[in-house]
């Protein structure tokens, strides 16, 4: 039992003279108020309130304890009504993370309008296809694309995403279309590779059963940017998420195949430790995000920005 359920029980039978009256403003029965108050006298190691078939009698010490205590629930109170009242205000520092490319694409683009409407707010970017550890290196959130997996952590989706085999209708003219993922095997894929050797495979789905096809090719790099450019240019195969390809399939310029077999668990997503209070700064960012995203037609205009905040945590 907590020292202030206790002190506030104890105070309310002493001013409304029975434990009777005092149960029933609590919502409880009178034996749990009178073990309330039994284990507050056990703890301080005193007799509070003298108790008999004629009423009650408060103690010298339990007298002062009821002003005491009164004092002690106001200012419990006013603390409890001030930080509930600035719950819903966003102020203090925001520090994001993201994909690189994403988040200079779709999040640094909606980032100052969301501080102008905040002024008393900071915030950071770190724009990085690493994953980084956002209780460890002092993150509010992330952008993240794809499953989330760590308990720590509550994911909200933004948007649905998949990620799905391109190129350019040039490519497949020149080099056939694949209809397994199988075949991939026979097509130069540009493999995305953070640690610096070609990555191992691209996952499929097949009869709700994941796999893996390894990929082969001449070109590997660590930025999703560049690889993009790649298969634009009708340089190979590429795997891509569909929240970066709307704009040049619907105009053509790129096509997937391979549909069927996509995993639909790429969602992009915000993530945030678990806490019991979520800031109103993470959250009104992420409903400030969600709404421009599900905005009709949003992922097949143009490319929202080419430059935007670069990584590091500098202040926006």
């Amino acid at each position: 039992m907590d020292r202030y359920t206790e002190i506030r029980s104890f105070v309310l039978v002493a001013e409304k003279g029975s434990f009777a009256a005092a149960a029933l403003v609590e919502g409880v029965t009178p034996v749990v108020m009178g073990r309330r108050l039994d284990a507050l006298e056990r703890r301080l190691g005193v007799k509070l309130m003298h108790r008999s078939t004629r009423g009650l009698t408060l103690t010298e010490l339990g007298e002062q304890l009821v002003d005491q205590g009164r004092s002690l629930l106001r200012e419990f109170d006013e603390i409890e009504r001030a930080l509930s009242a600035g719950r819903d205000v966003v102020r203090g520092h925001l520090v994001v993370s993201a994909p690189a490319a994403f988040g200079r694409r779709h999040v640094a683009p909606h980032a100052t309008a969301f501080k102008a409407l905040h002024p008393e707010l900071r915030m950071s970017f770190n724009f990085t296809d690493s994953l980084v550890d956002l209780v460890r290196e002092g993150y509010d959130m992330a952008i993240r694309i794809g499953e989330v997996t760590d308990p720590n952590y509550v994911a909200v989706r933004l948007f649905p995403n998949r990620r799905v085999v391109c190129a350019t209708p040039d490519y497949f003219e020149r080099h056939g279309i694949p209809r397994q993922p199988e075949d991939l095997a026979r097509h130069n894929c540009l493999a995305f590779n953070l640690a610096g050797g070609q990555q191992r495979g691209w996952t499929f789905q097949r009869d709700d059963k994941l796999f893996a096809v390894r990929v082969e090719g001449d070109l590997a790099c660590n930025d999703g940017e560049l690889l993009f450019d790649w298969v634009r240019q009708g340089l190979g195969v590429g795997w891509r998420s569909t929240w970066e390809i709307q704009a040049e399939l619907k105009r053509g310029e790129l096509v997937t195949v391979l549909d069927e077999f996509a995993v639909p668990s790429y969602d992009i997503q915000a993530v945030y430790p678990q806490q019991r209070h979520l800031p109103a700064k993470v959250r009104r960012f992420i409903d400030h995000l969600k709404a421009i995203y599900n905005a009709p037609g949003y992922w097949e205009a143009p490319r929202a920005a080419e430059g935007g905040v670069r990584s590091g945590k500098g202040a926006a």
